[in-house]
């Protein structure tokens, strides 16, 4: 069983910055990482994923440009870089293990972390 630890949130004014942490307890390395967002009132959104070997990477329309996807095996560790940030973008977030898929959806990942609020002012 993989245990998801996410980090890094908090509250930001719009236009800043924000790095969120997932460390896993058990070897992800094989697998495909992803965040997930989900506001209040909200259904769980695809935010952003990356392969195992971190060769390729996904991202939702909504965060492209703004968002980047990192991993680091040897920690296993991956990484949210987010920047510009909008108040639409307050959620909580959460990591995910799972497989790669070209449009990767919750039902591809099978493990998950407790969460990380993000919050925006404007």
């Amino acid at each position: 069983q993989v245990r998801l630890v996410e980090s890094g949130g908090g509250l930001v004014q719009a236009g800043g910055s924000l790095r969120l942490s997932c460390t896993a307890s058990g070897r992800t390395f094989t697998y495909a990482r992803g965040w997930f967002r989900q506001a209040p009132g909200k259904e769980r959104e695809f935010v952003s994923a990356i392969s195992r070997s971190g060769s390729t990477t996904s991202y939702a329309d909504s965060v492209k440009g703004r968002f980047t996807i990192s991993r680091d095996n040897a920690k296993n560790t991956v990484y949210l870089q987010m920047n510009s940030l909008k108040p639409e973008d307050t959620a909580v977030y959460f990591c995910a293990v799972g497989n790669w898929s070209p449009r990767p959806q919750a039902r591809d990942f099978s493990s998950w972390g407790q969460g990380t609020q993000v919050t925006v002012s404007s």
